[in-house]
């Protein structure tokens, strides 16, 4: 029988079958995907065959191939990975300027494994309606920079969904119809909170930010698929503190800095590492500010863990 797993709480897999039944699932012996060493061989968006026992449930037989999947460091096993989502059209990356505040490394990070994974990501700017004159133009100035990347940003207030703004909650809505859409971020930047305003029956749990430490509180703590309204389905994801980029040769990390690529192609050398090499395109683009030192630093950064086997 042929399902989608629809959500993972570790060690049970919920699998919508094509006839619409959900039946619970474990997996049926040692499972390897095809060399990937990963913490969760099965991913919520996964397509799967399952067999029905007599108790009702079901194991797990086979994984169907992905069209793609995007991954990242397990934070406690360096050497393996763990499976956001698989089977999807695109991720949304939720992320705020305060309260708590999204560092532009997250960013990057997440934006060069989405880019390795051939997943198209929409910069979703939540919390607009708490920030200050000063705060609102750093935001507005971090939207024109990763827009001129060529990531589409948007600006939401996910508590009223009015924030009185072009690109803001309806615009989402409509890039959410009929797709496959992962949800991430930081923990506290209000995925459930904008979970629960497209899927109203998703009733995910929200909490406040940590006064104290101005850091988000994990409400969500499994993965989990919910279809909208419109067509199309929500993958919520667990919180991430840090993204730790797997599996990268140190000369494709280039290939996921999009701007940096295009400089890449006029460096003197064809296996330049744009951090000493003379007549580097990129770092002159760099001086000349047509690279923004965020990004080149989070492309060093990238290139650090590979040297020293970091985990950021």
């Amino acid at each position: 029988m042929r399902g989608l797993v629809i959500k993972n709480t570790g060690s049970w897999y919920t699998v919508k079958t094509d006839d619409g039944k959900v039946v619970e699932s474990k997996i049926k012996g040692n499972f390897r995907l095809k060399g990937i060493r990963s913490t969760n061989p099965v991913a919520v968006g996964d397509h799967v065959r399952i067999v029905i026992n007599a108790e009702g449930t079901a194991f797990i037989t086979e994984i169907e191939d992905r069209k793609n999947y995007i991954i990242r460091k397990s934070s406690n096993l360096s050497k393996q990975s763990h499976i956001l989502a698989a089977n999807v059209d695109q991720a949304f990356l939720v992320v705020t300027i305060n309260y708590p505040e999204t560092s532009t490394t997250f960013i990057d990070r997440f934006l060069a494994s989405a880019e390795a994974y051939r997943v198209p990501v929409v910069l979703v700017f939540n919390k607009v309606d708490l920030l200050s004159d000063e705060e609102l133009r750093y935001q507005q100035m971090m939207m024109e920079l990763y827009a001129n990347i060529g990531y589409e940003c948007h600006q939401v207030c996910a508590i009223n969904q009015d924030d009185g703004t072009t690109g803001g909650f309806n615009s989402l809505l409509e890039l959410l119809r009929d797709k496959v859409t992962l949800f991430a971020g930081n923990s506290g930047v209000g995925k459930s909170t904008l979970l629960n305003a497209f899927v109203p029956h998703a009733e995910a749990r929200v909490a406040a930010i940590s006064a104290a430490h101005n850091t988000g509180v994990h409400t969500t703590t499994y993965s989990e698929m919910h279809e909208l309204p419109c067509g199309g389905y929500i993958i919520d994801t667990p919180g991430i503190k840090g993204f730790g980029t797997f599996d990268m040769n140190p000369e494709e990390i280039t290939g996921y800095f999009k701007e940096i690529f295009r400089f890449s192609k006029d460096c003197r050398f064809s296996n330049c590492t744009h951090t000493h090499e003379p007549n580097c395109a990129v770092l002159k683009a760099v001086e000349e500010h047509y690279i923004a030192a965020s990004r080149y630093e989070s492309y060093l950064g990238m290139l650090e863990d590979k040297e020293e086997g970091k985990y950021r």
